[in-house]
């Protein structure tokens, strides 16, 4: 789980839906300041149990390097309403969606880099895989190959069993003692803890269980991915317990994908190192465009 630094917008950003065929999405749209060349557009897709609110921090600094961000509530995800049907949420039904977002971006005339964090690299995986062609780039960022690495596989099986048993009142306080268990927390403002637990109440119950069940049986589709024709980055902190580093280094090699390690960041770079995250990618994309332009 992202947790953000904090939660206001930046004046470059407003808070709208974003419509599509496949439904309307809760978005993050941040635009460059004016008398700042546009340079292109990113989708930004967030993880299990996240939301848009993991980018926030990105916003303005990747607005003021000249690229429009809208960072997506996937549906069922916090803001974005979903139906109660696991059946919703299979990942083919989210890369679809992923699809149909970035095709309702792209009438501004500027490419889409699309971006994944964490569970949304798979989505953003599936999507590229069932359809590249809305997409200018992918950036995976602390996703994997495959499933998460096993120790997380079975905390993970342990919360979806107690969804399918309890409310989801009462799993977030287990969740939290559980956390206390394991040991202090990093102190984490009132309205940001009081977020956290809004945003796990409002997302459907039976899209965390189906995309709980993807992160532990996902496979291995890197060999397919890097038979598509797409630049591609892969970026992560210096530590990750879903997708251990070595794995997400491995997974560039084979995709021949530009490598970025974020220095001080652990599985989320993009809320705690947003400035040198927003660099690393700002430049990946700036790249593409030279490339492109070639």
């Amino acid at each position: 789980m992202s947790t953000p630094p904090f939660l206001t917008l930046p004046k470059v950003a407003v808070a709208r839906s974003l419509e599509t065929p496949r439904g309307s999405f809760a978005v993050h749209d941040a635009s460059p300041p004016a008398g700042t060349a546009v340079r292109g557009t990113a989708l930004l897709v967030p993880g299990f149990t996240g939301s848009k609110e993991d980018f926030i921090a990105l916003l303005q600094p990747l607005a003021e390097a000249g690229y429009r961000v809208v960072a997506v509530d996937g549906r069922g995800q916090y803001e974005s309403g979903g139906p109660r049907d696991e059946s919703a949420y299979a990942l083919h039904e989210l890369a679809l969606d992923v699809v149909a977002q970035a095709r309702a971006l792209d009438g501004d005339g500027f490419p889409v880099h699309l971006l994944g964090h964490s569970f949304g690299g798979l989505v953003s995986r599936a999507a590229v895989l069932r359809d590249a062609s809305p997409f200018v780039s992918l950036t995976i960022l602390s996703s994997g190959p495959a499933a998460i690495h096993h120790g997380q596989q079975a905390r993970t099986r342990l919360l979806l069993e107690a969804l399918s048993v309890y409310d989801q009142e009462t799993v977030w306080r287990a969740m939290r003692d559980l956390d206390a268990e394991n040991g202090p927390r990093r102190d984490v403002p009132p309205e940001i803890s009081d977020f956290l637990r809004t945003r796990w109440l409002a997302t459907v119950p039976e899209q965390l269980i189906a995309t709980g069940r993807q992160l532990v049986s996902e496979p291995d589709r890197v060999d397919e991915l890097a038979a598509v024709d797409l630049p591609k980055h892969v970026v992560s902190g210096v530590l990750d317990h879903a997708w251990p580093v070595p794995w997400m280094d491995e997974m560039a090699l084979r995709l021949g994908a530009r490598r970025r390690v974020i220095d001080g960041a652990e599985h989320s770079p993009n809320a705690e190192r947003p400035a040198e995250t927003a660099r690393a990618l700002a430049g990946f994309w700036d790249e593409v465009a030279r490339e492109a332009d070639r």
